[in-house]
């Protein structure tokens, strides 16, 4: 997967395809992300570079428990490729 602005675009589309909000601010984020409550506002740190930006928006995805078929076209085939990706690491690692 390639970390460019592209696909951060393709992941904030998808967030508000999802009607969620993504703010970017500063905080102290222990996980590097924080999510409000009821409200589907994901709150990134604003300091974090593209890559890792992405890498948020995947893992807030990921633990929304959303599945790729009842996501939006827009980028479920992103978060599928990354889903993958993962599980290709994984059995790697084992």
């Amino acid at each position: 997967m390639r970390y460019t602005l592209t696909t951060l675009k393709k992941l904030e589309a998808l967030f508000g395809a999802l009607d969620y909000t993504i703010r970017y601010e500063k905080g102290n984020f222990h996980s590097g992300y924080c999510i409000v409550e009821d409200r589907k506002i994901a709150v990134l740190n604003k300091f974090f570079d593209t890559e890792a930006r992405i890498n948020c928006l995947l893992d807030i995805l990921n633990n929304l428990n959303i599945a790729p078929e009842d996501m939006p076209a827009i980028g479920r085939d992103l978060y599928e490729k990354w889903l993958k990706a993962k599980q290709e690491g994984t059995e790697e690692s084992e």
